[in-house]
Protein backbone atom coordinates (compact mmCIF):
# COMPACT_ATOMS: atom_id res chain seq x y z
CA UNK A 1 0.00 0.00 0.00
CA UNK A 2 1.35 3.38 -1.03
CA UNK A 3 -0.14 6.37 0.78
CA UNK A 4 -0.37 9.77 -0.94
CA UNK A 5 -2.41 12.99 -0.77
CA UNK A 6 -5.08 14.54 -2.94
CA UNK A 7 -5.33 18.20 -1.93
CA UNK A 8 -6.53 21.71 -2.71
CA UNK A 9 -5.62 25.14 -1.29
CA UNK A 10 -7.58 28.37 -1.64
CA UNK A 11 -7.51 31.79 -0.03
CA UNK A 12 -9.96 34.70 -0.25
CA UNK A 13 -9.65 38.30 0.94
CA UNK A 14 -13.13 38.19 2.54
CA UNK A 15 -15.80 40.88 2.52
CA UNK A 16 -14.27 43.58 4.74
CA UNK A 17 -10.49 43.52 4.25
CA UNK A 18 -8.64 45.35 1.49
CA UNK A 19 -5.68 42.96 1.26
CA UNK A 20 -4.96 39.29 1.97
CA UNK A 21 -2.51 38.59 4.80
CA UNK A 22 -3.11 34.81 4.76
CA UNK A 23 -0.80 32.37 2.98
CA UNK A 24 -1.27 28.70 2.16
CA UNK A 25 0.68 25.88 0.56
CA UNK A 26 -0.30 22.34 -0.40
CA UNK A 27 2.12 19.86 -1.95
CA UNK A 28 2.69 16.12 -2.10
CA UNK A 29 4.45 16.13 1.30
CA UNK A 30 3.64 19.46 2.93
CA UNK A 31 0.45 21.31 3.92
CA UNK A 32 0.65 24.75 5.57
CA UNK A 33 -1.52 27.73 6.51
CA UNK A 34 -0.23 31.04 7.94
CA UNK A 35 -2.30 34.04 9.06
CA UNK A 36 -0.22 37.23 9.07
CA UNK A 37 -0.66 40.33 11.19
CA UNK A 38 1.00 43.68 11.65
CA UNK A 39 -0.38 46.15 9.10
CA UNK A 40 1.55 48.20 6.51
CA UNK A 41 2.03 45.01 4.45
CA UNK A 42 3.70 43.39 7.49
CA UNK A 43 1.13 40.63 7.83
CA UNK A 44 1.34 39.45 4.25
CA UNK A 45 5.15 39.57 4.36
CA UNK A 46 5.27 37.51 7.57
CA UNK A 47 2.89 34.80 6.35
CA UNK A 48 4.60 34.63 2.95
CA UNK A 49 8.03 34.23 4.61
CA UNK A 50 6.74 31.43 6.86
CA UNK A 51 5.16 29.46 4.02
CA UNK A 52 8.04 30.05 1.62
CA UNK A 53 10.56 28.86 4.21
CA UNK A 54 8.66 25.64 4.93
CA UNK A 55 7.98 25.06 1.24
CA UNK A 56 11.57 23.82 0.87
CA UNK A 57 10.63 20.71 2.88
CA UNK A 58 8.30 19.64 0.09
CA UNK A 59 11.15 19.78 -2.42
CA UNK A 60 13.86 18.13 -0.32
CA UNK A 61 11.80 15.66 1.68
CA UNK A 62 13.46 14.43 4.89
CA UNK A 63 13.38 10.81 5.96
CA UNK A 64 10.83 9.54 8.46
CA UNK A 65 13.41 9.64 11.26
CA UNK A 66 14.38 13.22 10.45
CA UNK A 67 10.99 14.75 9.70
CA UNK A 68 10.34 16.11 13.21
CA UNK A 69 13.75 17.78 13.47
CA UNK A 70 13.47 19.09 9.91
CA UNK A 71 10.07 20.62 10.61
CA UNK A 72 11.25 22.16 13.90
CA UNK A 73 14.33 23.66 12.25
CA UNK A 74 12.26 25.03 9.35
CA UNK A 75 9.97 26.85 11.79
CA UNK A 76 13.02 28.28 13.56
CA UNK A 77 14.49 29.41 10.22
CA UNK A 78 11.23 31.16 9.40
CA UNK A 79 11.36 32.99 12.72
CA UNK A 80 15.00 33.98 12.13
CA UNK A 81 14.13 35.22 8.64
CA UNK A 82 11.41 37.42 10.13
CA UNK A 83 13.93 38.82 12.63
CA UNK A 84 16.36 39.64 9.84
CA UNK A 85 13.62 41.28 7.78
CA UNK A 86 12.63 43.49 10.70
CA UNK A 87 16.28 44.44 11.20
CA UNK A 88 16.49 45.45 7.53
CA UNK A 89 13.11 47.22 7.58
CA UNK A 90 12.29 48.57 11.07
CA UNK A 91 8.82 49.66 9.89
CA UNK A 92 7.88 45.95 10.00
CA UNK A 93 8.74 45.52 13.70
CA UNK A 94 5.16 44.62 14.65
CA UNK A 95 4.62 41.96 12.01
CA UNK A 96 4.05 38.32 12.85
CA UNK A 97 2.15 35.26 11.73
CA UNK A 98 0.48 32.09 12.89
CA UNK A 99 1.57 28.78 11.34
CA UNK A 100 0.02 25.35 11.12
CA UNK A 101 1.95 22.86 8.99
CA UNK A 102 1.93 19.12 8.30
CA UNK A 103 4.92 17.23 6.89
CA UNK A 104 4.27 13.75 5.47
CA UNK A 105 6.48 10.70 5.08
CA UNK A 106 4.44 7.71 4.04
CA UNK A 107 1.72 7.15 6.62
CA UNK A 108 3.49 9.23 9.27
CA UNK A 109 2.65 12.90 9.68
CA UNK A 110 4.53 15.49 11.78
CA UNK A 111 2.63 18.67 12.64
CA UNK A 112 3.91 22.05 13.86
CA UNK A 113 1.46 24.60 15.24
CA UNK A 114 1.81 28.19 16.53
CA UNK A 115 -1.11 30.60 17.00
CA UNK A 116 -4.81 30.23 16.27
CA UNK A 117 -4.95 28.82 12.76
CA UNK A 118 -6.43 25.34 13.03
CA UNK A 119 -6.25 21.76 11.76
CA UNK A 120 -9.22 19.37 11.76
CA UNK A 121 -9.39 15.62 11.09
CA UNK A 122 -12.39 13.70 9.72
CA UNK A 123 -11.85 9.98 10.21
CA UNK A 124 -14.91 7.85 9.53
CA UNK A 125 -17.56 8.91 12.03
CA UNK A 126 -15.07 10.86 14.13
CA UNK A 127 -14.35 14.56 13.64
CA UNK A 128 -12.46 17.08 15.71
CA UNK A 129 -9.91 19.84 15.99
CA UNK A 130 -6.38 18.44 16.33
CA UNK A 131 -4.62 21.72 17.18
CA UNK A 132 -4.88 23.84 20.32
CA UNK A 133 -5.35 27.59 19.96
CA UNK A 134 -2.57 29.67 21.49
CA UNK A 135 -4.92 32.48 22.54
CA UNK A 136 -5.88 34.15 25.79
CA UNK A 137 -9.51 33.09 25.48
CA UNK A 138 -8.56 29.44 24.94
CA UNK A 139 -6.46 29.60 28.10
CA UNK A 140 -9.48 31.02 29.95
CA UNK A 141 -11.62 28.17 28.58
CA UNK A 142 -9.02 25.60 29.66
CA UNK A 143 -9.02 27.10 33.16
CA UNK A 144 -12.82 27.06 33.31
CA UNK A 145 -13.10 30.85 33.60
CA UNK A 146 -15.25 31.26 30.48
CA UNK A 147 -17.30 28.90 28.32
CA UNK A 148 -16.83 28.04 24.66
CA UNK A 149 -19.94 30.10 23.89
CA UNK A 150 -18.41 33.20 25.49
CA UNK A 151 -15.29 33.07 23.30
CA UNK A 152 -17.02 34.59 20.24
CA UNK A 153 -17.97 37.77 22.15
CA UNK A 154 -14.94 38.12 24.43
CA UNK A 155 -13.22 41.53 23.93
CA UNK A 156 -9.76 39.88 23.83
CA UNK A 157 -10.66 36.94 21.60
CA UNK A 158 -7.99 37.95 19.05
CA UNK A 159 -5.10 38.16 21.52
CA UNK A 160 -2.42 35.59 20.61
CA UNK A 161 -0.10 34.15 23.24
CA UNK A 162 2.26 32.57 20.70
CA UNK A 163 3.22 33.51 17.13
CA UNK A 164 6.18 33.74 14.76
CA UNK A 165 7.36 37.34 15.15
CA UNK A 166 11.17 37.27 15.04
CA UNK A 167 11.33 38.97 18.44
CA UNK A 168 11.22 35.93 20.69
CA UNK A 169 12.21 32.29 20.56
CA UNK A 170 9.57 30.29 18.74
CA UNK A 171 7.85 27.52 20.70
CA UNK A 172 5.62 25.49 18.35
CA UNK A 173 3.52 22.51 19.35
CA UNK A 174 5.10 19.49 17.60
CA UNK A 175 3.27 16.18 17.27
CA UNK A 176 3.56 12.97 15.22
CA UNK A 177 0.66 10.73 14.20
CA UNK A 178 -0.22 7.88 11.84
CA UNK A 179 -2.55 8.63 8.96
CA UNK A 180 -5.07 6.19 7.56
CA UNK A 181 -6.45 5.79 4.09
CA UNK A 182 -9.76 7.69 3.96
CA UNK A 183 -8.70 10.40 6.40
CA UNK A 184 -9.58 13.97 5.41
CA UNK A 185 -7.54 16.83 6.90
CA UNK A 186 -8.47 20.50 6.81
CA UNK A 187 -6.18 23.42 7.75
CA UNK A 188 -7.64 26.94 7.95
CA UNK A 189 -7.16 30.46 9.23
CA UNK A 190 -9.48 31.92 11.86
CA UNK A 191 -11.31 33.81 9.12
CA UNK A 192 -13.00 30.47 8.44
CA UNK A 193 -13.15 28.78 11.85
CA UNK A 194 -14.31 32.00 13.53
CA UNK A 195 -17.31 32.35 11.21
CA UNK A 196 -18.37 28.86 10.13
CA UNK A 197 -19.55 26.62 12.97
CA UNK A 198 -17.81 23.34 13.78
CA UNK A 199 -20.94 21.40 12.84
CA UNK A 200 -21.07 23.09 9.44
CA UNK A 201 -17.37 22.42 8.84
CA UNK A 202 -17.92 18.75 9.63
CA UNK A 203 -21.00 18.42 7.45
CA UNK A 204 -19.23 20.12 4.54
CA UNK A 205 -16.18 17.85 4.81
CA UNK A 206 -18.45 14.81 5.02
CA UNK A 207 -20.61 15.65 2.04
CA UNK A 208 -18.26 17.19 -0.54
CA UNK A 209 -16.80 14.57 -2.82
CA UNK A 210 -13.32 15.99 -3.29
CA UNK A 211 -10.93 18.42 -1.52
CA UNK A 212 -11.33 21.11 -4.18
CA UNK A 213 -15.11 21.33 -3.76
CA UNK A 214 -14.84 21.16 0.06
CA UNK A 215 -12.30 24.00 0.27
CA UNK A 216 -14.29 26.21 -2.11
CA UNK A 217 -17.54 25.64 -0.28
CA UNK A 218 -16.06 26.36 3.16
CA UNK A 219 -14.65 29.66 1.93
CA UNK A 220 -17.98 30.57 0.36
CA UNK A 221 -19.80 29.80 3.63
CA UNK A 222 -17.40 32.09 5.53
CA UNK A 223 -18.07 34.88 3.03
CA UNK A 224 -21.81 34.35 3.35
CA UNK A 225 -21.36 34.67 7.11
CA UNK A 226 -19.98 38.19 6.67
CA UNK A 227 -16.36 37.48 5.70
CA UNK A 228 -14.90 39.83 8.37
CA UNK A 229 -11.36 38.49 7.86
CA UNK A 230 -9.22 36.83 5.22
CA UNK A 231 -10.30 33.21 4.65
CA UNK A 232 -7.95 30.33 3.84
CA UNK A 233 -8.56 26.59 3.60
CA UNK A 234 -6.37 23.61 2.71
CA UNK A 235 -8.17 20.27 2.38
CA UNK A 236 -6.32 16.97 1.83
CA UNK A 237 -7.49 13.37 1.46
CA UNK A 238 -5.27 10.42 2.33
CA UNK A 239 -5.52 7.86 -0.48
CA UNK A 240 -4.01 4.52 -1.49
CA UNK A 241 -2.49 5.03 -4.92
CA UNK A 242 -2.88 1.36 -5.71
CA UNK A 243 -6.66 1.40 -5.37
CA UNK A 244 -7.78 5.01 -5.82
CA UNK A 245 -8.80 5.65 -9.42
CA UNK A 246 -8.25 9.40 -9.24
CA UNK A 247 -4.68 9.25 -8.02
CA UNK A 248 -2.80 11.85 -5.93
CA UNK A 249 -2.37 15.54 -6.71
CA UNK A 250 1.03 16.26 -8.23
CA UNK A 251 1.40 20.02 -8.65
CA UNK A 252 1.93 22.21 -5.57
CA UNK A 253 -0.74 24.82 -4.83
CA UNK A 254 0.19 28.22 -3.36
CA UNK A 255 -2.52 30.64 -2.23
CA UNK A 256 -2.89 34.10 -0.73
CA UNK A 257 0.04 36.40 0.08
CA UNK A 258 2.64 33.68 -0.50
CA UNK A 259 1.52 33.44 -4.13
CA UNK A 260 1.21 37.20 -4.61
CA UNK A 261 4.56 38.15 -3.03
CA UNK A 262 6.62 35.10 -4.03
CA UNK A 263 9.11 35.34 -1.17
CA UNK A 264 12.35 33.47 -1.95
CA UNK A 265 12.20 29.78 -1.05
CA UNK A 266 14.73 28.93 1.66
CA UNK A 267 16.25 25.79 0.14
CA UNK A 268 18.25 23.61 2.56
CA UNK A 269 21.99 23.55 1.87
CA UNK A 270 22.13 19.90 0.81
CA UNK A 271 22.98 18.31 -2.54
CA UNK A 272 19.33 17.46 -3.12
CA UNK A 273 18.28 20.95 -2.07
CA UNK A 274 20.74 22.61 -4.44
CA UNK A 275 19.50 20.39 -7.24
CA UNK A 276 15.92 21.32 -6.47
CA UNK A 277 16.86 25.00 -6.56
CA UNK A 278 17.85 24.66 -10.22
CA UNK A 279 14.46 23.40 -11.30
CA UNK A 280 11.64 24.79 -9.18
CA UNK A 281 7.98 24.33 -9.86
CA UNK A 282 5.84 27.45 -9.55
CA UNK A 283 2.47 26.96 -7.85
CA UNK A 284 -0.67 27.16 -9.89
CA UNK A 285 -3.22 28.42 -7.41
CA UNK A 286 -3.67 31.93 -6.03
CA UNK A 287 -6.88 33.70 -5.04
CA UNK A 288 -9.82 31.42 -5.71
CA UNK A 289 -12.25 32.46 -8.41
CA UNK A 290 -15.67 33.50 -7.18
CA UNK A 291 -18.24 30.74 -7.36
CA UNK A 292 -22.03 30.96 -7.11
CA UNK A 293 -23.29 31.16 -3.48
CA UNK A 294 -24.17 27.83 -1.91
CA UNK A 295 -26.77 27.06 0.75
CA UNK A 296 -25.30 27.15 4.21
CA UNK A 297 -25.21 23.62 5.59
CA UNK A 298 -26.62 24.96 8.85
CA UNK A 299 -29.77 26.07 7.05
CA UNK A 300 -30.42 23.28 4.57
CA UNK A 301 -29.08 19.79 3.92
CA UNK A 302 -26.48 19.40 1.17
CA UNK A 303 -27.93 19.20 -2.29
CA UNK A 304 -31.22 20.80 -1.30
CA UNK A 305 -30.65 23.91 -3.41
CA UNK A 306 -28.11 26.05 -5.18
CA UNK A 307 -28.48 29.04 -2.88
CA UNK A 308 -29.24 31.77 -5.38
CA UNK A 309 -30.22 34.29 -2.71
CA UNK A 310 -28.14 37.34 -1.81
CA UNK A 311 -25.09 37.01 0.40
CA UNK A 312 -25.92 37.58 4.07
CA UNK A 313 -23.61 39.26 6.53
CA UNK A 314 -23.14 38.71 10.23
CA UNK A 315 -25.14 41.12 12.35
CA UNK A 316 -22.54 41.86 15.01
CA UNK A 317 -20.33 44.24 12.96
CA UNK A 318 -23.39 46.42 12.31
CA UNK A 319 -24.47 46.29 15.97
CA UNK A 320 -20.97 47.21 17.18
CA UNK A 321 -20.80 50.07 14.68
CA UNK A 322 -24.22 51.33 15.78
CA UNK A 323 -23.26 51.19 19.47
CA UNK A 324 -20.01 53.06 18.79
CA UNK A 325 -21.90 55.78 16.92
CA UNK A 326 -24.50 56.08 19.71
CA UNK A 327 -21.75 56.27 22.34
CA UNK A 328 -19.92 58.94 20.35
CA UNK A 329 -23.10 61.00 19.96
CA UNK A 330 -23.88 60.66 23.67
CA UNK A 331 -20.34 61.65 24.65
CA UNK A 332 -20.43 64.66 22.32
CA UNK A 333 -23.83 65.68 23.64
CA UNK A 334 -22.65 65.41 27.24
CA UNK A 335 -19.49 67.41 26.48
CA UNK A 336 -21.16 70.26 24.62
CA UNK A 337 -24.15 70.25 27.01
CA UNK A 338 -21.83 70.53 29.99
CA UNK A 339 -19.95 73.39 28.35
CA UNK A 340 -23.19 75.21 27.57
CA UNK A 341 -24.50 74.83 31.13
CA UNK A 342 -21.18 76.01 32.58
CA UNK A 343 -21.58 79.30 30.67
CA UNK A 344 -25.17 79.98 31.80
CA UNK A 345 -25.95 81.92 34.99
CA UNK A 346 -28.99 83.42 36.69
CA UNK A 347 -29.81 85.35 39.86
CA UNK A 348 -32.57 84.09 42.09
CA UNK A 349 -33.59 83.59 45.72
CA UNK A 350 -31.17 81.59 47.84
CA UNK A 351 -32.11 78.06 48.90
CA UNK A 352 -33.66 79.37 52.15
CA UNK A 353 -35.44 82.20 50.26
CA UNK A 354 -34.10 85.06 52.38
CA UNK A 355 -31.20 86.39 50.32
CA UNK A 356 -30.07 86.86 46.74
CA UNK A 357 -28.00 83.99 45.27
CA UNK A 358 -26.08 83.31 42.04
CA UNK A 359 -26.73 80.05 40.17
CA UNK A 360 -24.82 78.34 37.36
CA UNK A 361 -26.85 76.45 34.75
CA UNK A 362 -30.48 76.67 33.65
CA UNK A 363 -33.48 77.27 35.87
CA UNK A 364 -35.16 73.98 34.97
CA UNK A 365 -34.88 70.25 35.47
CA UNK A 366 -34.85 67.21 33.17
CA UNK A 367 -36.39 63.96 34.40
CA UNK A 368 -36.09 65.24 37.97
CA UNK A 369 -32.46 66.26 37.52
CA UNK A 370 -31.85 69.90 38.40
CA UNK A 371 -29.78 71.68 35.74
CA UNK A 372 -28.70 74.51 38.07
CA UNK A 373 -26.36 74.77 41.04
CA UNK A 374 -26.10 77.58 43.59
CA UNK A 375 -22.51 78.79 43.44
CA UNK A 376 -22.71 81.95 45.57
CA UNK A 377 -24.91 83.34 48.35
CA UNK A 378 -24.51 87.13 48.16
CA UNK A 379 -26.11 87.78 51.60
CA UNK A 380 -28.07 90.62 50.00
CA UNK A 381 -31.45 90.48 51.81
CA UNK A 382 -34.43 90.10 49.52
CA UNK A 383 -36.64 92.19 51.78
CA UNK A 384 -34.04 94.96 51.61
CA UNK A 385 -34.72 95.54 47.91
CA UNK A 386 -37.50 97.52 46.24
CA UNK A 387 -40.60 95.52 45.29
CA UNK A 388 -39.80 95.50 41.55
CA UNK A 389 -36.33 94.12 42.08
CA UNK A 390 -37.59 91.58 44.60
CA UNK A 391 -40.06 90.38 41.98
CA UNK A 392 -37.29 90.21 39.35
CA UNK A 393 -35.07 88.11 41.62
CA UNK A 394 -37.96 85.83 42.55
CA UNK A 395 -38.66 85.30 38.85
CA UNK A 396 -34.87 84.79 38.28
CA UNK A 397 -32.65 87.02 36.16
CA UNK A 398 -30.89 85.09 33.35
CA UNK A 399 -27.33 86.15 32.49
CA UNK A 400 -24.94 85.11 29.71
CA UNK A 401 -21.61 85.29 31.55
CA UNK A 402 -20.05 85.38 34.98
CA UNK A 403 -18.84 88.94 34.43
CA UNK A 404 -22.38 90.07 33.65
CA UNK A 405 -23.61 88.22 36.75
CA UNK A 406 -21.02 89.89 39.00
CA UNK A 407 -21.97 93.29 37.60
CA UNK A 408 -25.67 92.72 38.24
CA UNK A 409 -24.99 91.54 41.80
CA UNK A 410 -22.97 94.71 42.42
CA UNK A 411 -25.94 96.77 41.24
CA UNK A 412 -28.30 94.89 43.59
CA UNK A 413 -25.90 95.33 46.48
CA UNK A 414 -25.69 99.05 45.82
CA UNK A 415 -29.48 99.25 45.72
CA UNK A 416 -29.76 97.30 48.99
CA UNK A 417 -27.27 99.65 50.64
CA UNK A 418 -29.20 102.72 49.42
CA UNK A 419 -32.45 101.24 50.69
CA UNK A 420 -30.88 100.53 54.05
CA UNK A 421 -29.87 104.18 54.28
CA UNK A 422 -33.27 105.53 53.13
CA UNK A 423 -35.96 102.79 53.39
CA UNK A 424 -38.88 105.06 52.47
CA UNK A 425 -37.29 106.03 49.15
CA UNK A 426 -37.38 102.32 48.21
CA UNK A 427 -40.97 101.81 49.35
CA UNK A 428 -39.86 100.00 52.51
CA UNK A 429 -41.15 100.53 56.00
CA UNK A 430 -39.12 102.32 58.61
CA UNK A 431 -37.58 99.00 59.66
CA UNK A 432 -35.94 98.62 56.23
CA UNK A 433 -38.10 95.67 55.16
CA UNK A 434 -40.57 95.39 52.29
CA UNK A 435 -44.29 95.99 52.77
CA UNK A 436 -46.50 92.93 52.90
CA UNK A 437 -47.88 92.22 49.43
CA UNK A 438 -51.20 90.39 49.62
CA UNK A 439 -50.50 88.85 46.21
CA UNK A 440 -47.34 87.08 47.34
CA UNK A 441 -47.19 83.64 48.85
CA UNK A 442 -46.34 82.93 52.45
CA UNK A 443 -42.67 83.61 51.84
CA UNK A 444 -42.82 86.87 53.76
CA UNK A 445 -45.10 85.65 56.56
CA UNK A 446 -42.09 84.62 58.56
CA UNK A 447 -40.72 88.12 58.20
CA UNK A 448 -43.89 89.81 59.56
CA UNK A 449 -43.44 90.72 63.18
CA UNK A 450 -39.77 89.87 63.18
CA UNK A 451 -38.78 93.25 61.71
CA UNK A 452 -39.28 94.93 65.11
CA UNK A 453 -36.96 92.45 66.72
CA UNK A 454 -34.25 93.16 64.13
CA UNK A 455 -34.67 97.02 64.28
CA UNK A 456 -33.10 97.88 67.63
CA UNK A 457 -31.83 101.38 66.76
CA UNK A 458 -33.53 104.57 65.71
CA UNK A 459 -33.42 105.88 62.20
CA UNK A 460 -31.59 109.15 61.87
CA UNK A 461 -30.72 111.23 58.89
CA UNK A 462 -27.26 109.58 58.69
CA UNK A 463 -28.73 106.04 59.12
CA UNK A 464 -25.31 104.80 60.28
CA UNK A 465 -26.53 102.04 62.55
CA UNK A 466 -29.65 100.78 60.71
CA UNK A 467 -29.69 96.95 60.82
CA UNK A 468 -30.83 94.96 57.78
CA UNK A 469 -32.64 91.65 57.43
CA UNK A 470 -30.55 88.55 57.88
CA UNK A 471 -28.05 90.08 60.31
Amino acid sequence: MTIALRYAAYSDVGCLREGNEDSAYAGPYLLAVADGMGGHAGGEIASAIAVSTLRALDEDVPSTDEMVDSLQHAVERANSTLAQRVQDEPRLENMGTTLTAMLWSGARMAMAHVGDSRAYLLRGEEFGQITHDHTLVQTLVDEGKITEEEVATHPQRSLLLRALDGRSQVDPDISVSEARVGDRYMLCSDGLSGVVSTDTIRQTLETEANPDAAARRLIDLANRGGGPDNITAVVADVIDTATDPGGPTQAPAIAGAADQRREPVMTPDTPAGRAQGLNRSSGDTAEMDRIPPLEDAREAPPGSGSGSGPRTRRWWPMVVTFLVIVAAIAAAGFYFGSRYLSNQFFIGPSEDGSTVALYQGLNTDVAGYDLAEQIRNTDIPLDGLPQTQRNAVNATIPLDSRDEADGRIAELRGTADDCAADPESCGLDSNGSGQQDPGQDGQESGQQGSGDDRAQGSVSGDAAETPTGGE
